[in-house]
C-alpha cells in the first residue's frame, strides 16, 4: 500500500478545512482518514499512480491549505517518503524509481503529551557519501525523512 500524507500549513487547521469543503470532502469519503502527526491527514492508496491522483484531484486545496503532500511508495523506499513532485516523476517515468537523487527534507517528529506528535522545522540537505546529515535543529524523538527533487531543494 502507499501513503499519502499531508501536511498543513501552520496557520491553518488542514482536517478542518478539507471535511467542511465540499468537493474535497467528495474526494477523501473513499478512503479512511488517519491524522498520524498534528495538523495532517493521511490516507492509504493501491499504488503510486493513485497516490498522485489523490493529490491532483486535491490540487486547489494542497495549494492553499497544505505546506506538503507526501508519498511514501514501498517499492521505492520503505522508510524516506516522497514529495509530490518526485512521485509524480517516477509515476510518469522522467525519473526511474532506482535514482537517488540526493536531495532530502528532514522533519523532526516531536512527542505531544495531549495528541498526536508533531512535524517540526524541516531541514534542506544533501546525501553525501552516501548519508544524509544528522537532524540538528532540536532534541527530536524521530525524524521523516523526505526526498525531494533539485527544483525543490531550498523553499
Amino acid at each position: 500500500m502507499t501513503r499519502v500524507c499531508l501536511v498543513g500549513r501552520e496557520s491553518h487547521d488542514l482536517h478542518t478545512e478539507l471535511v467542511s469543503r465540499q468537493t474535497a470532502r467528495k474526494a477523501l469519503s473513499t478512503y479512511h482518514l488517519e491524522r498520524p502527526y498534528a495538523n495532517t491527514v493521511a490516507i492509504e492508496t493501491i499504488s503510486l499512480g493513485a497516490a498522485v491522483s489523490f493529490c491532483n484531484d486535491l490540487s486547489w486545496y494542497l495549494a492553499r491549505f497544505a505546506a506538503a503532500a507526501l508519498v511514501l511508495e514501498p517499492s521505492v523506499s520503505e522508510t524516506e517518503w516522497l514529495s509530490q513532485e518526485l512521485a509524480t516523476a517516477i509515476r510518469d517515468g522522467t525519473i526511474s524509481p532506482e535514482e537517488h537523487t540526493p536531495h532530502r527534507v528532514v522533519y523532526g517528529v516531536v512527542s505531544d503529551e495531549d495528541g498526536p506528535p508533531c512535524l517540526v522545522d524541516p531541514t534542506y540537505t544533501t546525501v553525501t557519501d552516501g548519508r544524509a546529515p544528522e537532524y540538528d535543529q532540536h532534541d527530536v524523538d524521530e525524524t521523516v525523512v523526505v526526498r525531494i527533487t533539485e527544483s525543490e531543494d531550498r523553499p
